[in-house]
């Protein structure tokens, strides 16, 4: 297959972990997102490997370990500074934990509800893949992927 026939189907994928998501969220069953996105991350893995018109030389090897370390360096910070964060507002609420007897029923369950630390996390998700994105850029650039000099 060509790589923008590749490109097409992991959109295609895309869309179809969006709508597994919406199905999922409507049915209370986390479980048909998870086995939808192992299933999409195994087709795309098996499809990659079915591209013919890749081209991959030593630069563009370095080009691509470049971007994904850098990625991993600024990315792992942000996400640990936010996981921390959330941890903080998780375990300033109660959780559904009784508290002593003094209090009864006097303080509301789940506040702010979990299902956002989720959906925080999936947007932090993108942002990484954004960032690979702009430094598989700057490393292209920097190194010249793009050139068209062969001899």
């Amino acid at each position: 297959m060509k790589q923008n026939t590749f490109y097409l189907l992991v959109g295609v994928v895309g869309l179809v972990e969006v709508g597994l998501f919406m199905i999922s969220v409507s049915l209370h069953n986390p479980l048909i997102i998870m086995a939808g996105f192992i299933m999409g991350a195994g087709l795309v893995y098996v499809s990659r490997l079915m591209v013919t018109d890749i081209r991959e030389d030593e630069r563009s090897r370095l080009i691509t370990q470049k971007a994904g370390l850098r990625t991993l360096e600024v990315f792992w910070i942000i996400f640990f500074a936010v996981s921390l964060g959330t941890a903080v507002i998780g375990f300033s609420t109660p959780l559904g934990i009784p508290r002593p007897r003094e209090f009864p029923h006097d303080f509301p369950r789940d506040q702010p509800y979990l299902g956002y630390f989720g959906i925080l996390q999936m947007i932090l998700l993108c942002c990484i893949a954004f960032l690979y994105i702009a430094f598989r850029i700057y490393y292209a650039r920097r190194y010249g992927e793009w050139d068209t000099d062969e001899e």
